[in-house]
């Protein structure tokens, strides 16, 4: 049987090489020119530039997903952890060292909170049990019934999981050191709501984060992207790039054939890794859409991003590979990108530097710069206003950090929401998928099924089981068995 997917990036070549492996015949046509998503890579004047994710948690989903082609991780890149895990600046000379030992963690936070040891170890006993059953048996549901969630073990661990508490309470009820609280609140930020507002059993990334580490695959992100185009092409994957999707011919409610710009293939199966929104409502007939514009436009996105990718020309003091800059107020930025949406007044934002690892990323004498300022989806997005902020947070970076960086930027970039939908028809310009709020959760997710075409599947990270690298890998896992059953 023909399986066609739509998308190269995690979610789709993850469907493509379990659909592959179980015996179908799977070509995945991208609109790009090469593989990846959200997390291709460019080169500019000897830097090499990964162009979305960079942070590694979740080294088990990797592994697990190698694992069972009979493959390991160490096959297709080497991992570095980064000890220390993060810094994040909270002023001048105000700078927390996040240490990748369990030993020295517990003794910063004694640092900054004595006592506070007793009630880390209670939290991450906590988010490691959410983390096991939320990981390893939660998202690994198509989430298309109820009834997939009633067992007794399940339904007793929903109140262990923290469901209904949110994230803030549960952290707040643990800890009084408000920076100890930006510390632990943070890894939510990306999951689409404010900590108020996001479930409690998201502590399970903070076991990720302080538990399970921060990785770095030497020669970048992308080497994970190139390990499983590789893994899949020996599968039997056929891929096709510059392959912009333009309609899906759709006959007694099947889907015929994925028709491009500029060919057109035959489908037994069809597999939408791209946005969903863009294939719902840009690519099927109306007749086939699973939702409204309204039902869409109700939805809660995870927030958009401007990023800039630098090239400097000298080494930068006072940088790990990971920095947040957390010098403003936490609350603030939220709000303006949750609930009143709107560009930051005073953002927060974040610095990868991955030169400090790894020499391949910069040449010589170099360093490579990636600074990312989170932001409501669906802004305006002008050239001014990219500049503006580029100058707001620089400003703040070289204060910060005691250094010029401006005046030795010798390779400059900016991507931001109308660049996220150019590449990606990304609803919104969003960077992240759907936010994971308590309402589209589980069974309250768009489907992964279209309704009205027998042989239609959706994934990604705006379907089950959420926005992130691993819950993407999850997806394309989730997708594949539901064909197969």
């Amino acid at each position: 049987m023909k399986v066609i997917v739509i998308g190269a990036g995690f979610a789709g070549i993850s469907a493509a090489s379990f659909l592959a492996q179980k015996g179908y015949e799977v070509t995945v046509v991208e609109k790009n020119e090469m593989a990846g998503g959200r997390a291709r890579k460019f080169e500019a004047e000897g830097f090499m530039f990964d162009m979305g994710p960079s942070w590694y948690w979740m080294p088990d989903i990797f592994d697990r997903y190698f694992e069972q082609f009979g493959k390991k991780t160490a096959d297709y890149y080497e991992l570095i952890r980064l000890d220390p895990s993060y810094s994040i600046f909270f002023g001048q000379n105000d700078i927390m060292n996040v240490p990748a030992q369990m030993s020295e963690l517990e003794a910063m936070f004694e640092r900054y909170e004595l006592g506070s040891t007793q009630n880390l170890r209670k939290f991450l006993k906590e988010a490691a049990y959410k983390y096991e059953v939320g990981v390893k048996e939660f998202v690994f549901k198509p989430s298309r019934s109820i009834m997939e969630f009633a067992d007794w073990r399940v339904l007793k661990s929903v109140f262990r999981l923290q469901m209904f508490q949110s994230m803030s309470k549960h952290v707040r009820s643990l800890f009084k050191n408000e920076q100890l609280i930006k510390l632990l609140e943070f890894p939510v930020l990306f999951l689409g709501a404010t900590p108020e507002n996001t479930p409690a059993m998201y502590s399970l990334m903070n076991y990720a984060d302080l538990a399970l580490g921060t990785w770095y695959p030497k020669g970048g992100m992308h080497q994970i992207i190139k390990g499983m185009v590789e893994l899949a092409e020996e599968l039997g994957v056929q891929f096709e790039y510059n392959q912009e999707v333009t309609n899906i011919y759709v006959e007694n409610g099947q889907a015929k054939k994925v028709i491009t710009k500029n060919a057109e293939f035959e489908a037994d199966i069809v597999v939408a890794g791209a946005d969903y929104h863009h294939i719902d409502q840009k690519i099927l007939e109306p007749e086939y859409r699973n939702y409204s514009a309204k039902y869409w436009d109700k939805r809660t996105m995870a927030p958009s991003s401007l990023l800039f990718y630098l090239g400097v020309d000298k080494k930068l003091d006072g940088l790990l590979h990971h920095n947040l800059f957390f010098d403003e107020d936490f609350k603030q930025h939220a709000t303006e990108i949750y609930e009143d949406p709107q560009w930051p007044s005073k953002p927060l934002f974040y610095v990868c530097c991955p030169s400090k690892t790894d020499e391949t990323a910069a040449p010589k004498g170099k360093e490579n710069v990636f600074v990312l300022i989170p932001l409501a989806p669906d802004l305006e997005d002008t050239e001014e206003l990219r500049e503006k902020y580029y100058n707001m947070v620089m400003e703040r970076l070289e204060k910060l950090t005691g250094q010029t960086v401006r005046d030795s930027v010798i390779y400059k970039r900016s991507y931001a929401h109308r660049d996220f939908k150019k590449d990606y028809n990304a609803y919104k310009g969003n960077a992240y998928g759907l936010a994971n709020t308590l309402r589209q959760t589980a069974i309250l997710k768009p489907s992964l099924k279209n309704k009205k075409i027998k042989n239609l599947y959706l994934t990604g990270q705006l379907t089950v089981p959420g926005p992130g690298v691993p819950p993407s890998l999850i997806s394309g896992e989730v997708v594949a068995n539901e064909i197969n059953t």
